[in-house]
């Protein structure tokens, strides 16, 4: 944690799924939830397919670190559910009306269960004058359900969506944005997530700083090639507060000196 302190950020941009809330608890259910009613309604035998496609581990009950629903925006994962199953024998217009009648969203509120309190930690950025941005690869709907389930609304900025129409991750974009709609510098922006998506998003953007969190779906060695600082969840940043007074010398030598790794 002493590292984190170090580097006095302006603004911190947190990714969603993984980082602020549990992504297993809303998307391993939902992955297997799908599955369920794909089967039952079309009788074809596609689960195994399903998972492999999406990326979720059956046996761990987890979603994998490098599968398509840990990063990729619902748009997306619709149609490569259609594509599937056009691969195992039906026709576009089969696939399509399968997945229409079957598809849907899970629920922002009940499925939300946040590593920490959200509320204390914004106001604690807050209090410090450090401004609060979100960039999620999941839709604006049930992010905005989301945000106004845990009343934190009133301490975020902006925040970017997968259905804004902006490049996700790990492109630079949701990050250039949102600095530009702040008014801040990337290069005085903490970046916060669970994926090296969003990591290499972070560095992509020139983000100040790229703090990886090992509460998602990611393992530490997965990280660390793009993290300036790893830490267990998002609830260390309840006490974080930046040294000042250093120079920008002295702010430059001592980021220099990070080595990826538990803060």
């Amino acid at each position: 944690m002493n590292s984190l302190k170090h580097f006095k950020a302006q603004a911190v941009i947190f990714d969603k799924d993984g980082t602020l809330i549990d992504f297993h608890a809303m998307w391993g259910g939902w992955v297997v939830y799908l599955a369920d009613q794909l089967e039952n309604t079309s009788g074809i035998k596609l689960r195994h397919a399903l998972y492999d496609m999406m990326g979720y581990d059956e046996a761990q009950g987890k979603v994998r670190a490098n599968g398509k629903v840990a990063a990729m925006p619902m748009a997306f994962l619709r149609e490569s559910t259609v594509e599937l199953i056009q691969s195992l024998g039906q026709t576009r217009r089969q696939a399509e009306i399968l997945v229409e009648e079957c598809w849907f969203i899970p629920d922002p509120i009940l499925l939300a269960h946040p590593f920490t309190d959200m509320r204390a930690l914004f106001q604690h950025l807050h209090h410090q004058n450090i401004k609060i941005a979100i960039a999620t690869a999941d839709d604006r709907a049930p992010t905005q359900a989301m945000i106004e389930a845990f009343d934190i609304e009133e301490y975020i900025s902006t925040f970017i969506c997968a259905d804004d129409g902006i490049p996700s991750k790990p492109a630079p974009d949701m990050v250039l944005t949102l600095c530009e709609r702040m008014g801040i510098d990337p290069t005085h922006v903490m970046v916060v997530g669970d994926t090296t998506s969003d990591l290499k998003m972070a560095r992509a953007s020139g983000a100040g700083l790229a703090v990886g969190v090992l509460s998602g779906v990611s393992h530490a060695l997965d990280l660390i090639p793009f993290a300036d600082v790893l830490i267990e969840s998002v609830e260390e940043l309840l006490t974080y507060a930046p040294l000042t007074g250093l120079s920008t010398e002295e702010s430059s030598k001592r980021l220099s000196d990070f080595t990826p790794g538990i803060a």
